[in-house]
């Protein structure tokens, strides 16, 4: 068997991939022509160029701009849908979706209609084999109560399939602390909690995860590898990392893959896995990650199924979900 039909038949969970960067050119180009004349370009190839990233920040840019074209409940299923259908492409049995509910809430969205999107989109993801989960996350200082609001919007509506609470945007502009309360109130309401740091930070920003947030698994935390206090840390508690390699090549945090931290990482004994972060703006998918995995850090089948195991018991599925996945990892 290819390795490429080993990594196709490899059944998988994706903890680390957001809704509106998940959204592929065409379900793009279809969301700018209803808005003509806007930021997004309404033309495939000038759609590719505006997908050129010049740093993270640039990075977010584009994304708040792709993200204001989602101005109704029925935008919000056909991103849910459209995710669904790519993340079954790459066998994705299992995906923890995260959703900036109040940029779509500033859009003017209900939050009754986003609750019924999110769901019915849920609903035909189930009918591809894709159970979604969601993941709220405060969009960084774009949510100026430091994430009272996102959290309020979890706690009061919580969609079926509602598992973690998170954090992303430019970190340096949003200390994790000053995030404490709006976690506190998603931890006491039962949400995991899942934030963003140490992606283009120091360790320091790991560490304030850890003790002001209380987290449970890490976005990106690549910058733990400057820290060796922080990678025992990890490795001795089994705090797992979500790494993105092709988002950190994207998006600058890396120069170039083969400088990817992923090998200290595993090498440190981090739990980690292997997450597509925005697919559409980054023109990945989660196969295309594994096979990287392989081509530019020599892992090996035995390994990349470990990868995928890592996945599903760092994730917050049930029981039945995790059982069923590890099953059939088993036997590729």
């Amino acid at each position: 068997m290819l390795i490429s039909d080993f990594i196709a038949a490899l059944p998988k969970a994706e903890l680390h991939v957001h809704l509106v960067g998940a959204a592929s050119l065409d379900t793009v180009l279809r969301l700018a022509r209803n808005h003509p004349g806007g930021p997004v370009p309404t033309d495939v190839n000038e759609l590719r160029k505006f997908y050129e990233f010049t740093d993270f920040r640039h990075f977010i840019d584009v994304y708040a701009r792709v993200n204001d074209l989602v101005t109704t409940g029925a935008d919000v299923t056909t991103l849910v849908e459209g995710l669904a259908r790519d993340a079954a492409r790459s066998n994705v049995r299992y995906a923890e979706v995260t959703v900036s509910a109040t940029s779509h809430l500033r859009a003017g969205i209900d939050p009754e209609q986003l609750t019924e999107a999110l769901e019915r989109g849920r609903t035909t993801a189930a009918g591809l084999g894709v159970e979604l989960a969601w993941i709220f996350d405060i969009p960084g200082v774009w949510d100026r109560d430091f994430g009272l609001t996102s959290a309020d919007y979890a706690i009061k509506y919580r969609p079926a399939g509602s598992v973690g609470f998170g954090l992303g945007g430019f970190e340096a502009d949003a200390p994790r602390a000053k995030f404490r309360e709006a976690f506190e109130r998603a931890r006491d309401a039962g949400y995991r909690c899942v934030p963003h740091a140490g992606e283009t930070t120091p360790a320091s920003e790991i560490w304030a995860a850890l003790r002001d947030l209380r987290a449970e698994r890490i976005g990106h935390g690549v910058s733990a590898v400057t820290d060796p206090t922080l990678l025992k840390h990890l490795a001795d508690n089994g705090i797992p990392l979500e790494v993105c390699p092709t988002s950190n090549l994207r998006t600058g945090v890396t120069k170039s893959i083969a400088e990817h931290h992923l090998p200290r990482l595993l090498d440190a004994g981090v739990p980690v896995s292997i997450n597509t972060d925005d697919p559409g703006m980054f023109h990945t998918d989660l196969n295309r990650e594994y096979l990287l995995c392989h081509e530019t850090f020599g892992l090996s089948r035995e390994e990349l199924k470990d990868l995928a195991k890592a996945a599903v018991h760092a994730s917050f599925a049930c029981a039945e979900t995790k059982s069923a996945i590890l099953a059939e990892i088993a036997t590729l």
